[in-house]
Order: structure tokens, then C-alpha cells, then sequence
């Protein structure tokens, strides 16, 4: 989704749709063989990480909305999060359409899917970067953090992630469209050269892995070797939580990363350019942008699902709705002195939670 694979070139009047600029070679050698893989490959784990990711962060939502005066600075992060991820995931079913069939959706729903896409890469991974600034200021700076991680996480957040993550969206506004090849349509981002997919993809690379990567290094670097000093269970089961939220930010991810940055010095022609070698990055590429993906699923358990805290109180939301709903129904097969019993019934159940 991210690549920017097609490129449009319109400089001799005419207009080619390939993978880039290479000069002599006319022909992506690896579209076909690559498309009849993502035929199969991507819908099927699209439609996995939508059954997952909507189930996962829509059960974050309802939580932390029954829970607004017991929220942790922690948990108003996760609910961030968890918006940024359902609202990615609802566009899955557009892109294993187009992967599976062709894009039948329009420009302005390409333009839209695009926008949605970067705004979640991008606010997902700062996010975690202000989870880790919030770590280390919590257990560092424990005694005098109180205002800081506020601060941060009421005010800050909105500048320093939805801010950036909105602005990254001018170029798929400006260059994402559709386009039609050999009676398919497709939805990516056009550029008039090479040199802006180039650009374009080492802001991707800076951004939406090399800084927010190193903040969260330091953090929790610094936050590992504050805890091996500690004595104590807890502190032991804080730290193998820490190491487990490093490892899952870069299995999902490095990976992908890794794979773009190969093809960027093929562009560049730091790396010769080969048509087998085209066609296993791309296929790499393919392979892992979807399975970085899982890290909307992945987010509710890491950031929810292993505090037990987070089950409590999921049980009670879910108790309540439940109880709520069946209370209502059993309140208009009633009279007026039946309901007012229920009415308060169903609100200590809310208090319960």
C-alpha cells in the first residue's frame, strides 16, 4: 500500500505505468507474477488482521469508554492507539478487493484509503514512542512525573502525533488516483519521477521508523536498566513486559523496513538492478507490509489484554451493556413502578464497573 510502486511518467507525452525509472528497462519484470501471489496472499490475511483488529480494538474502545475516571495516563494512549487501528482496519476490505479482483471504488475513496493508511502508519508508531516517553518518565522520574506525563498525554499527544500524521498525508491527497492497465483499475500513488518515490521513501523510512525506533530504544533501554537495580516480582514482570513491547515494535515492522530500503538502493542504483532480484523484494515487500499489519491485532494484547486490570474491567463493561440491554427490554413490558426499580438496577451496574 505504502510503496509507491506505480509511477506515472508524462515527459515524451505519452504516459508508461511501471515500478520505477530505470532507464533501458521498459517493463516491471516483476508485475505479473508478483500480482497473481498478492491475488491470494493478501486477501487472506487482510481478512484475518479485519476479523481480529475490529474484535480487538473495538473491545479497547467500549472499555476505556465505561472506564473515563479510572483512565491511567497509560490507558488514554491505548485508546489513541486502538481509534488509529480500528480505523485502519475498516479499510482492509477496499485493498483485499483491489488485490483480489481490481479497484472498483473510485478516485475519491482511493485518495481516502491512502490517507487513512499513512495516518496510521505513521500516529501508530508515534504513539508508541509517547507510551515509551511515558514509561521512562513513570518509573525513572517516579516522584515528580505527575505533571509531565499529563501534559503529555492530554495535550501533546495531539501535537506531536496527529499533527505529523495528518500533514504526511498531503502527498497521497495530491498523487494517490486511479488508474487504468490492460482493463484493471488501480488505486497507488502516481509521481512524476523516481526521484519523488526516492524522497518520499526516505521520510518514510526517518519518520515512520528510525526516530520514534530510537526514542523507544533509549526509553526503554534506560527503563531496563533502572528495573535490573530493583528487587521485587513486580518489577521483574515490568521489565520482561518492556522487552516484550521492543521485540513485537520490531518483529512487525523491520522486517518491511528492511525490504523498502533494499529497493530504495535499487532505485538509486546502489544495488544493480536485476530482474530476479526485483521480483523477490517486491514479493518481500508484499509479504511483509501485510504482516506488519497484525500489528493492529497485536496492540490490544500487548497494551491491554496482559493487565489484569484491563480484564476486570472489560467483564464489567460487557456485564453492563448486557445487563443494561436486558434491563430496557424487560422495562417497556412493564409499568411505570416496575421501571423505576430498573432504572436503578442498571445504574449501579455502571457504577460497578
Amino acid at each position: 500500500l505504502s510503496s509507491g510502486l506505480l509511477i506515472e511518467f508524462s515527459e515524451n507525452g505519452t504516459d508508461e505505468i511501471g515500478s520505477g525509472d530505470y532507464g533501458d528497462y521498459e517493463e516491471p519484470c516483476f508485475q505479473h507474477e508478483n500480482a497473481d501471489f498478492n491475488r491470494i496472499f493478501l486477501p487472506t490475511i487482510y481478512s484475518i488482521i479485519f476479523l481480529t483488529g475490529i474484535i480487538g480494538n473495538g473491545l479497547v474502545i467500549i472499555v476505556m469508554g465505561y472506564q473515563k475516571k479510572q483512565r491511567s495516563m497509560t490507558d488514554k494512549y491505548r485508546l489513541h492507539l486502538s481509534v488509529a487501528d480500528l480505523l485502519f482496519v475498516i479499510t482492509l476490505p477496499f485493498w483485499s478487493v483491489d488485490a483480489a479482483i481490481s479497484w472498483y471504488f473510485g478516485n475519491v475513496l482511493c485518495k481516502a484509503v491512502h490517507v487513512i493508511y499513512t495516518v496510521n502508519l505513521y500516529s501508530s508508531v508515534l504513539i508508541l514512542a509517547f507510551i515509551s516517553l511515558d514509561r521512562y518518565l513513570a518509573i525513572v522520574h517516579a516522584t515528580n512525573s505527575q505533571r509531565p506525563r499529563k501534559l503529555l498525554a492530554e495535550k501533546v499527544v495531539y501535537v506531536g502525533v496527529w499533527l505529523p500524521a495528518l500533514l504526511l498525508t498531503v502527498p497521497d491527497i495530491i498523487f494517490a488516483r486511479t488508474s487504468e492497465v490492460e482493463g484493471k483499475y488501480l488505486c497507488d500513488r502516481m509521481y512524476p519521477h523516481e526521484n519523488w518515490l526516492i524522497s518520499f521513501r526516505f521520510q518514510h523510512i526517518l519518520v515512520g521508523l528510525v526516530l520514534p525506533g530510537l526514542i523507544i530504544l533509549t526509553c526503554y533501554c534506560i527503563i531496563i536498566s533502572k528495573l535490573s537495580h530493583s528487587k521485587g516480582h513486580q518489577k521483574r514482570k515490568a521489565l520482561k513486559t518492556t522487552v516484550i513491547l521492543i521485540l513485537a515494535f520490531f518483529a512487525c515492522w523491520l522486517p518491511y523496513y528492511i525490504g523498502i530500503s533494499i529497493d530504495t538502493f535499487i532505485l538509486l542504483g546502489v544495488i544493480r538492478h536485476r530482474c530476479s532480484l526485483e521480483t523477490i523484494v517486491h514479493k518481500w515487500i508484499s509479504i511483509t507490509e501485510a504482516l506488519a499489519f497484525f500489528h493492529c491485532c497485536l496492540n490490544p494484547i500487548l497494551y491491554a489484554f496482559l493487565g489484569a486490570k484491563f480484564k476486570t474491567s472489560a467483564q464489567n463493561a460487557l456485564t453492563s451493556v448486557s445487563r443494561g440491554s436486558s434491563l430496557k427490554i424487560l422495562s417497556k413490558g412493564k409499568r411505570a413502578g416496575h421501571s423505576s426499580v430498573s432504572t436503578e438496577s442498571e445504574s449501579s451496574s455502571f457504577h460497578s464497573s
